[in-house]
This record gives structure tokens, C-alpha cells and sequence, in this order.
């Protein structure tokens, strides 16, 4: 399955829902899906809280697949293509310097 099925299938459960419907407690709109990306993250930080151990995998898992499928509704509600926009960041990504344990590097930013 590819990310385009993949997105057509949130579309499918948010619909059955009825949380495109005018009128829904849950209206699927930029600025909700956002805070709503951020809330299912926090809940994957849950998970590394007390300890660095992966103690459940299937909980872990369904939190990561909550921020996937938020984060692909919200690119499609913007009218992103997130496949493209991943790539092109992959491509930007390999030609960016990055830090290498450089203990002298000070920043002056506060």
C-alpha cells in the first residue's frame, strides 16, 4: 500500500465517521489537526518517560500510527502532496552540514 491508499483510507474511516459533516464535535480543520499531531506525540513520549525501554510495542505502535494518520490528513486538507514534500526534504537534507560532536561550536543564541 502507498502513501496515496493509505490516505484515501483516513478519508474513508474520518467520512463513516461523519467528521467531515458540517456541524461535527470534531471538525477536521487545519489548526485541530495540528494540535491534534502534537497531543498523539506527546503520548508517544509517555512511553519513554521513566526508562528507555520499549515495554510495550502494540501501544507504542498505535501511537505512532495516530500521528501518521493525523499527519496525512493534514497534509491532504492543505492540498500537500506529503510524498513530494518528504522527498524534496530528504534531497535538501543531503546537501545540509550537520553538527559532528563539535564540543568548540558555542551559539550565541539564547
Amino acid at each position: 500500500m502507498d502513501i496515496t491508499e493509505l490516505t484515501q483510507h483516513m478519508h474513508d474511516f474520518v467520512r463513516a465517521k461523519g467528521w467531515y459533516d458540517s456541524g461535527t464535535p470534531r471538525p477536521q480543520v487545519p489548526r485541530n489537526l495540528a494540535i491534534s499531531i502534537a497531543i498523539e506525540a506527546a503520548e508517544i513520549l509517555e512511553h519513554f518517560q521513566w526508562d528507555g525501554d520499549v515495554t510495550d510495542a502494540d501501544a507504542l505502535a498505535g501511537e505512532l500510527a495516530d500521528v501518521a494518520l493525523y499527519l496525512l490528513q493534514l497534509a491532504s486538507v492543505t492540498g500537500i502532496d506529503l510524498e513530494r514534500a518528504i522527498l524534496d526534504k530528504l534531497a535538501a537534507n543531503y546537501d545540509r552540514e550537520w553538527d559532528r560532536h563539535a564540543p568548540d561550536a558555542q551559539t550565541t543564541d539564547v
